[in-house]
């Protein structure tokens, strides 16, 4: 999916049918899902539930952004989580058998869907309120969609250091 002739996901300009408000949060998704492609290349599949100092695994952290991208839309849209995103929430960091690739096409499958949902956001509906949670935290559609951006940016951050530190360690 990368092409390390391209410019950053940013740089390539708007992508269609976006709301303007909400490029910089798909541009930062798409470039998420380019960097873990790129970067997890060759990442051995053995280490992929190792958690060096205690470190979360880069396992944990894929299952993790497939999650939270889920969450956030669902949020989004004025619903509740399901008993399904509840069952995968209370399963993040569990080894589920998923390969790395599977791992990360469902990240992108979910990154892939809440794109989908940002071209049917109409702006003029970014800042209704959202509740999050059972306590029904106050939130917007747009802190919502934004904070999906910013959340997967800060997770594959670490997950890269994470698969850094693993494959940079002698095999035991």
């Amino acid at each position: 999916m990368t092409n390390n002739t391209l410019p950053e996901v940013w740089l390539r300009g708007p992508l269609p049918d976006v709301p303007p408000l909400l490029q910089p949060a798909a541009h930062a998704l798409l470039q998420a899902v380019e960097e873990v492609r790129a970067l997890l290349g060759g990442f051995p599949p053995s280490q992929l539930w190792t958690r060096p100092a205690g470190l979360a695994s880069v396992g944990f952290h894929l299952q993790h952004l497939a999650g939270v991208v889920h969450r956030m839309g669902t949020y989004a849209q004025g619903r509740p989580l399901d008993e399904a995103q509840l069952a995968w929430l209370s399963s993040e960091g569990r080894d589920t058998g998923q390969s790395l690739e599977q791992l990360i096409d469902a990240w992108e499958d979910r990154v892939t869907g809440l794109l989908g949902q940002m071209r049917g956001t109409p702006a003029d509906s970014l800042t209704e309120f959202r509740p999050v949670g059972r306590k029904a935290l106050p939130s917007t559609v747009i802190g919502l969609l934004f904070h999906a951006a910013e959340h997967s940016q800060r997770h594959v951050g670490q997950l890269l250091v994470t698969a850094r530190i693993v494959t940079a360690q002698p095999s035991s």
